[in-house]
């Protein structure tokens, strides 16, 4: 059994604890910062709650960073710090660096780690959905992709996690992860947009009619994507802007493309009622009829108030 901490227990987070607890680890977090509905979530699902960073850092074998993009440099700060004030002998823990960042975003975080040799960092991203329990008993597991210098030691845990050790690159990984999204999570927008205006205009309904007789596939991919994204578009706004950065720094491209897509996010979490949807707890937003229908009230609501 290794002892493994997650931090922090969201939705993404407590799905990969489940599967960790499906494999016999202690699974631990630091949640003394979070709201007592997860801190609850947690011990129902057999997460033990440490009450400090300095806890975190002694009990642990591994740290997987899965938190919000904009707090995983503030997150490996403190990871970092409670390592330093600690009695921990060097090398005893790595910190696998699992959030949606830029490539630069990752070489800073392994800066943090440089001067604190009890810790080993790991560059690296989750692509696939939420891990699930399947209708057959088994486990949906995402992939884990890995790159650095350093080489996760447990076998074991490399097939329970599906972690691919991309190259000895830091960056390579959260590069994979952010291409990866510009895919998924910027279609999901340019379907929240055609959807939407397709709605205001009066024609959704024809729409989708034709994209289910020609393109089927992506009438499934948007009517998934516009109706799984409300609780987690607050979450994608700083996302899709790592994104805009890894493709001016590392692709060569302008920036308003991605931060664009930001903004498109921003109006769901912020400018309509879908922004209080929290994951297993769904309430509004569930058809795509609700989101785009939402979304429109949200912008016109806005639009009459800066009037």
């Amino acid at each position: 059994m290794i002892t493994i901490g997650i931090v922090s227990i969201g939705e993404m987070g407590m799905g990969v604890a489940q599967i960790l607890k499906h494999y016999g680890h202690r699974v631990v977090t630091y949640a003394a910062d979070r709201s007592q509905a997860t801190k609850e979530r947690g011990h129902l699902a057999g997460v033990e709650l440490l009450p400090s960073y300095i806890e975190l850092v002694q009990q642990c074998g591994y740290i997987l960073s899965i938190v919000p993009p904009r707090d995983a440099i503030k997150t490996a700060e403190l990871v970092s710090t409670a390592a330093n004030s600690s009695s921990m002998s060097d090398g005893s823990l790595y910190y696998i660096d699992l959030n949606a960042v830029s490539p630069r975003t990752a070489r800073h975080v392994a800066t943090l780690f440089s001067e604190t040799p009890k810790i080993s960092f790991l560059d690296g991203g989750i692509l696939g959905g939420v891990p699930h329990r399947k209708a057959s008993g088994e486990w949906h597991c995402p992939s884990l992709i890995i790159s650095g210098p350093t080489r996760i030691p447990s076998d074991t845990l490399n097939q329970q996690l599906r972690i691919h050790h991309l190259n000895d690159t830091i960056g390579a990984a959260t590069g994979l992860k952010i291409c990866f999204g510009m895919n998924t999570k910027g279609f999901t927008a340019l379907a929240i947009q055609s959807f939407t205006t397709a709605y205001k205009l009066g024609v959704l309904t024809e729409m989708r009619e034709y994209l289910k007789r020609d393109f089927p596939e992506t009438l499934k991919a948007a009517d998934k994507g516009l109706t799984t994204m409300p609780p987690k578009a607050y979450r994608w706004v700083h996302e899709m802007l790592e994104m805009a950065d890894t493709a001016a720094e590392d692709g060569g491209f302008e920036k308003n493309l991605f931060e664009g897509v930001a903004e498109v996010y921003r109006t769901v979490a912020e400018d309509s009622e879908l922004g209080f949807e929290k994951p297993g707890e769904r309430v509004r937003g569930k058809t795509v009829e609700d989101v785009v229908a939402l979304l429109s009230d949200g912008m016109i609501a806005k639009k009459l108030k800066q009037d």
